[in-house]
């Protein structure tokens, strides 16, 4: 599986080979949901819009900005929510199976009991990506 999408007229590839790691929430991780996944899950949204974003540390990859000492480094994000009950993942907050219903209306259906932030950040120069996966408590 793989994901692409245009940044600037660039356009960046998502799948196994430049994944860098996926970082599911280590005191509640959310089962059911992997790199894969994240991508059939961003392929399936017309959601989907990246956006810039800058940390201050550089990509380990390619190490883009680091001799330039750079004090922060460019990288694209996108992020989602992603619900689950009795830590499995059910459904996502850029999935249709669910009709776009919020986690407050799912929770009180009794279908989800969990909110998860799911981040995907991609070095914009390489298009090395991570995704880290956090509980998001309400």
């Amino acid at each position: 599986m793989e994901y692409k999408f245009k940044f600037d007229e660039k356009e960046y590839i998502l799948g196994e080979d430049n994944l860098e790691y996926f970082a599911n929430d280590e005191n509640e991780e959310l089962e059911g949901i992997d790199g894969e996944k994240i991508l059939e899950l961003l392929s399936n949204s017309d959601e989907v819009e990246f956006q810039n974003a800058y940390y201050e540390s550089c990509c380990s990859n390619c190490k883009a900005g680091k001799e330039e000492k750079k004090k922060v480094f460019d990288f694209l994000e996108f992020y989602f929510y992603a619900y689950g009950k009795n830590n499995k993942f059910i459904t996502s907050s850029i999935d249709n199976e669910y009709d776009k219903k919020s986690f407050t209306r799912l929770n009180r259906e009794r279908i989800v009991d969990k909110s998860y932030l799911v981040t995907v950040i991609v070095c914009k120069n390489c298009g090395t990506y991570s995704i880290e996966i956090e509980e998001f408590e309400l």
